[in-house]
């Protein structure tokens, strides 16, 4: 036996999640049961889930951020630099952005 879930999203975004699931070669209800079964096997969530942070050093003291400054500062005098555009190229790979 099996059932039928209904769910309601706006349709921009039912497009687009139809569309990305085309072309990784399945569709949107298959998708919807791998999420799941990933579910079920992970006993939770099948990915990571947390509030995003408007600013990363909110966390952490005074002190913590001087430290990571000053580090900042000896690297530099060490030559230890990378060009800006060869870390945005990194972030873009490795974060999707």
């Amino acid at each position: 036996m099996s059932s039928t879930i209904q769910i309601r999203v706006d349709n921009d975004l039912k497009n687009k999640a139809d569309a990305l699931f085309k072309e990784l070669g399945t569709d949107t209800t298959t998708a919807i049961r791998m999420f799941l079964a990933q579910a079920i096997a992970n006993e939770g969530f099948p990915f990571e889930i947390k509030r995003k942070t408007a600013n990363p050093y909110a966390a952490m003291s005074e002190e913590e951020i001087l430290q990571k400054l000053e580090s900042s500062r000896a690297h530099a005098e060490q030559g230890m630099v990378r060009e800006a555009n060869d870390v945005i190229s990194d972030m873009r790979s490795k974060y999707g952005i």
